[in-house]
């Protein structure tokens, strides 16, 4: 076992596991607070979930959210966000927060960067000026931030990409994992290491034994749900978490839709997060347990139902289809603020009634009837590969 993994803050407990499947019901403990998992963080790239306060985040059963390294270090800087306390105090969000390392921006600023051995240096696209992220620099900057969980620095290739592209990705992800674990310096956070690998098992199976020999408290999937077929996710999904620990917890980064967070629950993956629950909201698209409905439509005009009947959260019990049309056809900012408190309401009751279904043994069942209900939601589409925000 690894000074990683002694030393670490966090605790991951295995509380149920589906006899059908490879879902998991674990509970994660963290220095600020604990989460039931499988569990679903909101996006709160730089240090807020777009439109909503964390009153509303509490409201909907959110226990843990992510924030942005790069976009922090660019606006409004570590050394301000250390010198306010920390994330936590700096965003006013008590309960546990995980830092995302930078990586993603790799990825998505592809057209604009360098990647290097030392790191990768891209131009910013708030102002342009040029900006340097290396595996210590992106520890400092998430040293500083404080968040609970951090992840290490790696390199996440386009998809689709050739076998050589990916081995030589996740190839160099390993190496700057390794100078991750030698640069973290708060034995406060927990440094989650990242499997890379593309399209290609075989080199996800390379990538994964890698990683996890290096002994990181958690692990996370990277590099899916960015241009590759849905079958492509599931099998490579798959092959990475057969090869992570069992008592440790697994992210499956940026993923995604609700039909997709089940599936890979019965994989094996413990949290999940994606932009999209908020970005569909302030684009008047509302998750339902009968699938999508796009609320700018004609056909809501005089309706005076909810959005969903069987749902709780605020928007639900006091506010009709009619009038949540007429916000946004109205152009009024509380259009947004509600549908995108709906849609993180729904992704939580989502992964609240699967850690139920797991609890009960009857998790392969109830996931197939839920997806049976929900319509094909091809108008909630993953993030563009070359949007900087996931």
């Amino acid at each position: 076992m690894s000074d990683a993994e002694t030393s670490s803050p966090l605790r991951f407990s295995l509380l149920a596991a589906d006899a059908g499947s490879r879902a998991r019901r674990g509970r994660l403990a963290t220095p600020h607070g604990t989460v039931d998992t499988p569990a679903f963080m909101p996006v709160g790239t730089a240090a807020t979930v777009k439109g909503l306060t964390v009153e509303h985040l509490e409201e909907s059963g959110a226990q843990m959210i992510l924030a942005n390294a790069y976009h922090l270090h660019l606006r409004p800087g570590e050394a301000l966000v250390k010198a306010h306390g920390g994330l936590h105090r700096f965003m006013g969000w008590d309960g546990p927060i995980l830092t995302d390392s930078g990586g993603f921006q790799v990825f998505s600023l592809a057209a604009s960067s360098r990647i290097e051995e030392s790191g990768v240096t891209f131009r910013s696209h708030i102002d342009g000026s040029l900006v340097e992220l290396t595996p210590e620099r992106s520890m400092k900057v998430q040293n500083d931030l404080g968040a609970d969980l951090i992840m290490a620095f790696d390199e996440c290739p386009a998809n689709p990409c050739t076998i050589d592209v990916a081995r030589a990705a996740a190839e160099r992800t390993v190496r700057w994992a390794e100078r991750c674990l030698a640069a973290h310096g708060n034995p406060a956070q927990a440094l989650l290491g990242i499997v890379q690998g593309g399209v290609h098992p075989e080199v996800r199976e390379w990538c994964a034994t890698r990683i996890v020999e290096l002994g990181f408290p958690a692990y996370a999937v990277g590099g899916m749900a960015v241009g590759e077929a849905p079958e492509e996710t599931r099998r490579n999904v798959s092959v990475t978490t057969a090869l992570l620990p069992e008592d440790r917890p697994r992210y499956l980064m940026g993923m995604g839709k609700p039909d997709d967070i089940l599936d890979a629950i019965g994989r094996g993956i413990d949290l999940f997060d994606c932009v999209l629950p908020t970005r569909c909201g302030r684009n008047a698209l509302a998750f339902t347990r009968t699938g999508t409905l796009k609320m700018r439509n004609a056909e809501h005009r005089g309706s005076l139902l909810p959005l969903d009947a069987e749902c709780q959260c605020p928007t639900c019990r006091r506010y009709t289809r009619a009038y949540l049309r007429h916000l946004f056809v109205a152009d009024e900012m509380l259009g947004p603020t509600l549908l995108s408190l709906h849609n993180v309401c729904f992704y939580q009751d989502l992964v609240r009634d699967a850690r139920d279904a797991i609890e009960r043994g009857t998790f392969g069942p109830w996931s197939d009837a839920f997806r049976r209900r929900l319509a094909p939601a091809s108008e909630a589409t993953s993030p563009e590969p070359n949007d900087p925000v996931r």
